[in-house]
């Protein structure tokens, strides 16, 4: 069927009508659906059997775990209705989905998958992610703190979008060890993310979906805060760290995760660099520090739960603000 311009005219001006309310349902969905399904479900979820060498790990014992089953099917489900997709973005959405099963699939599991079987794992997803991402997007990124652009060789960008997959996936899941820490540093970045895209005009397409899952994360973090009922386990953790990589990436300004996502790099990514160094040179550093750092905050200088939330949340808003200051300046 071919329309004339004035019928192109009025169905333009009505999608420009109707998506904004669409928009909003759709958040109301994501953040009303995570809290219901939740409380109603929760106690359904496999059983956290404490953490043996973690600081206060064996308060978590016999909680439920792996919710991020819930607020991520939550999150799919309510963008698959709401959001305009697109094929990227549908990629994406099932990539988010795999980190959550993988993720869950090891909360359930009797004995907990090893670190080598869930490293693999990780890469492909991150490999299927560069491709998909380079397959969409120009390889030139932002250094929007210097008003740059920059054209990286396609090759070596597809493997530094590995490196940035990989790695803020396995720092977001090392993060969570605390009653609503990584889901709080998590709403954090993506907050930053999202006004950072809105004040250099990237990621249209990405910042409801942005939205979305902060919302889902809220919804779980109703029960996760201090003390908590449900634990997100790997399921919500491996999910959030895949989707942040993400949203740096449609930022055009991936550089930008290491200073908006700091406090969740040197939380989680301290204690991967330090077995990494025992296991592969035998080379010890940090050796009176616990980690992950919400350990040794706790255990060595004696910070509360609650006081190790709020103190790496005030990092971290401070560091996403001086890069908005240099952005906007």
């Amino acid at each position: 069927m071919d329309f004339d311009q004035e019928e192109i005219r009025v169905i333009h001006y009505f999608m420009k009508q109707i998506v904004p309310e669409v928009s909003v349902l759709g958040l109301i969905a994501s953040f009303g659906l995570t809290v219901f399904l939740t409380a109603k479900f929760g106690d359904r979820l496999p059983r956290d059997a404490g953490r043996e060498f973690a600081h206060d790990g064996k308060l978590s014992a016999g909680k439920p775990r792996g919710a991020g089953l819930i607020f991520v099917l939550v999150f799919v489900i309510s963008a698959l209705i709401f959001a305009p997709l697109n094929r990227e973005m549908i990629i994406y959405l099932l990539l988010v989905c795999a980190e959550m099963m993988t993720g869950y699939l090891d909360d359930a599991a009797e004995h907990p998958w090893g670190e080598l079987r869930k490293g693999l794992l990780d890469l492909v997803v991150a490999v299927i992610l560069a491709v998909t991402y380079l397959s969409f997007n120009s390889n030139t990124i932002r250094i929007a703190t210097l008003k740059l652009s920059v054209t990286i060789p396609p090759v070596l960008f597809g493997i530094l979008i590995i490196i940035l997959v990989w790695g803020a996936i396995n720092v977001t899941n090392c993060a969570d060890g605390v009653d609503g820490l990584s889901g709080t540093l998590a709403i954090i970045t993506l907050s930053s993310f999202y006004i950072i895209d809105h004040l250099i005009g990237t990621g249209d397409e990405f910042n409801l979906l942005i939205v979305m899952f902060i919302l889902c994360i809220l919804g779980y973090l109703w029960y996760n805060a201090t003390p908590s009922h449900v634990l997100m386990g790997d399921a919500g953790s491996r999910a959030m760290g895949i989707f942040i990589s993400i949203a740096a990436l449609k930022s055009e300004s991936p550089i930008l995760y290491i200073p908006i996502a700091i406090v969740l790099i040197l939380d989680g990514g301290l204690g991967l660099v330090k077995v990494s160094l025992i296991r592969l040179f035998h080379i010890h550093i940090l050796t009176k520090v616990r980690t992950p750092l919400h350990d040794h905050v706790r255990k060595n200088m004696g910070w509360s739960n609650t006081q190790t939330v709020f103190r790496y949340a005030i990092i971290q808003i401070l560091a996403a603000m001086a890069v908005i200051v240099l952005i906007l300046s």
